[in-house]
């Protein structure tokens, strides 16, 4: 494994993530300054989820086939523009725009570095992706508590602080990018060697579906914590804005743990078994958390993060073992499907507290992660090598 550009990727995911944090932890703020209604907001959060998601599959197909190592900075530099706008903009339409172009900047980057931390995994597959991911996840940790310390207590304009967190970025990306550029050819050679899955063409396309499924009920329910968890706090507890962020600070940290633990986790023992725990085994908890007090939501919140966040890299190096040589055209489906799903929800789930209140937004979301029973559909792609062969 070369780990300094595994290292770089994780740490440009971090700062990705964290700016992309900086949205939805400032929403109090926006709801005030603008007298937006939840449904608003779930607009703001579904307009960057769709431009997160609709454009990444397509850059990673086209970029499977006709690789782009300088992507990589050029859209973090949308991204730096998105974050400027965030901090200037005066209108719910403007505001809009600003999260459009940080959507686009994640969807040129996330195919091209899950490629890259691929080329440099050594073969590690799952643990090279799950710290690709935990940068990420570690980024969505500390924005809301940065966007806390920040943002809240100064006001709007100082989310143009974080912009020199992209400037970071664009630099490491454009070394990234170099190393990306020389190792390519050799990285095209070993593609060529990619093993068969030894599993039909309907069973590989069953595969993938449910793996898409399995992703609706996770970053369903992610979405009603990332973007409404801090106002369930505020309304059943009565906690301030800045307490409500350092509760969904313990979330989002449980998630970035978790998150590591399941790429190393699913090279020992298995894609499959680390996505069947993390969907299904989740689901006691999510079901009792609507009915405890502050201490046990807590609690619970922590728990949930690490059980449902460990399956996503397992999920994404699964589907690329499914359909060898689309690297980035998998990452880029499943990071959309990740993006879209939790934007969808984000709308849907507003709409929802705005109708029927936001306690009865986690009744009703408690209940997807039993759609992990579909796990067992999955085929062991070990197995079927081993029978293949």
């Amino acid at each position: 494994m070369v780990f300094k550009m595994v290292g770089a990727v994780a740490l440009v995911h971090l700062i990705n993530d964290l700016v992309q944090a900086v949205l939805p932890a400032v929403y109090p703020l926006l709801k005030v300054n603008y007298d937006l209604t939840f449904t608003q907001i779930g607009l703001i959060t579904l307009t960057f989820q769709l431009t997160a998601s609709l454009l990444q599959p397509g850059i990673g197909f086209y970029t499977d086939r006709h690789p782009k190592p300088y992507l990589l900075p050029i859209g973090m530099t949308c991204t730096l523009i998105g974050i400027l706008m965030l901090a200037a903009v005066g209108s719910f339409g403007a505001l809009l725009v600003a999260a459009g172009l940080i959507g686009m900047g994640s969807s040129a980057f996330h195919p091209e570095a899950s490629r890259v931390a691929r080329m440099a995994s050594g073969g590690r597959f799952g643990l090279a992706q799950s710290t690709f991911q935990v940068g990420g996840n570690t980024g969505s940790a500390l924005g809301p508590l940065l966007a806390a310390a920040i943002v809240v207590p100064f006001g709007q304009s100082h989310v143009a602080w974080f912009a020199l967190f992209t400037v970071v970025a664009i630099l490491i990306l454009y070394r990234v990018s170099q190393w990306y550029e020389a190792n390519l050819e050799r990285f095209r050679r070993s593609g060529k060697h990619d093993h068969e899955t030894g599993l039909t063409r309907r069973q590989v396309q069953g595969a993938l579906l449910v793996l898409a499924l399995l992703v609706f009920s996770k970053y369903f329910y992610m979405a009603s914590l990332t973007s409404y968890y801090t106002f369930y706090l505020m309304e059943r507890f009565d906690l301030s804005v800045a307490s409500s962020q350092l509760y969904l600070f313990l979330f989002l940290g449980a998630v970035a743990v978790g998150t590591f633990m399941g790429g190393p986790i699913g090279d020992r023992i298995g894609r499959k078994a680390v996505i069947w725990f993390s969907i299904l085994g989740a689901a006691p908890f999510t079901l009792a958390l609507p009915y405890v007090d502050l201490f046990w939501t807590a609690v619970l919140s922590v728990i949930i993060g690490l059980i449902l966040s460990s399956a996503f890299s397992a999920i994404v190096v699964y589907a690329q073992e499914l359909v060898p040589g689309n690297v980035g055209m998998i990452a880029g489906i499943f990071f959309g499907l990740m993006f879209g799903f939790g934007g969808i929800a984000a709308a849907y789930l507003g709409h929802l507290a705005d109708i029927n209140g936001i306690e009865h937004v986690y009744w009703l979301c408690s209940f997807l992660p039993l759609l992990g029973i579909f796990t067992v559909l999955l085929p062991d792609t070990r197995k079927a090598r081993l029978a293949k062969g």
